[in-house]
């Protein structure tokens, strides 16, 4: 096992995570080497402003998505992509790391003007995140539109329960620290190889940065034990 991936310490990691994402500040989560095996900058929706997205396009480099919760999602009668999509590309996902894609509809905040400016993605963020707090007071059609630029991630109903990817790892990170079920992830990629950023340059990043480092299996040490 690598130095990366050992539990020693990690309770401490954890609450580093719990308390940054309780600060609206980002964490970088390493899924599993045998899954994704990928970094993802991970912040509370809530708290992303324009300065989040530049970050997040040009430090990590990957789709920026927005996860909801099972409940959020059902409640906004979110689907999964792959079963609206009237076409024979998706009729076998045939994923090598997991059963199935959490992708939902892609959406812009009717505010916006072309949804893809770093303004108007943060716009969209943060109302997906106030939609998340209070799903009953919100009409999703009235306020979001797709397709858009942001793209809509659905948790499994029981996150770590069920799935162990970083659209549940953030998701469980958020509910622990009594935030709303909505988080931004983003994957970090490798200006030099193309690939995703290894763990331990992740984890560099982090530590350059100030903001805490942890491995899925951090996480679902806490979390699923609980």
């Amino acid at each position: 096992m690598s130095k990366i991936s050992d539990l020693s310490g990690s309770s401490t990691l954890v609450d580093s995570a719990l308390e940054a994402f309780r600060q609206g500040d980002p964490v970088c989560i390493h899924d599993a080497d045998d899954r994704e095996g990928e970094t993802d900058l991970v912040y509370p929706a809530g708290s992303v402003t324009p300065s989040v997205v530049s970050r997040l396009r040009n430090d990590a480099g990957g789709l920026v998505c927005v996860a909801l919760s099972h409940e959020v999602a059902d409640a906004f009668g979110l689907p999964f992509l792959q079963d609206v999509i009237d076409h024979d590309a998706a009729a076998d996902h045939d994923l090598t790391y997991d059963d199935r894609s959490s992708f939902s509809l892609p959406v812009n905040h009717r505010a916006t003007h072309t949804g893809i400016t770093d303004e108007d993605r943060a716009l969209t963020i943060r109302e997906l995140a106030a939609a998340a707090e209070t799903p009953a007071e919100t009409e999703f059609a009235a306020t979001f539109r797709s397709p858009g630029h942001v793209h809509l991630l659905r948790g499994a109903p029981n996150l770590l329960a069920d799935r162990r990817g970083h659209t549940e790892l953030g998701l469980a990170l958020a509910a622990h620290a009594d935030l709303p079920p909505a988080v931004v992830v983003c994957e970090m990629l490798d200006d030099e190889t193309g690939r995703a950023l290894s763990p331990s340059d992740a984890a560099a990043y982090a530590s350059t940065h100030g903001m805490p480092f942890v491995e899925g299996a951090h996480l679902l040490e806490r979390f699923v034990s609980e």
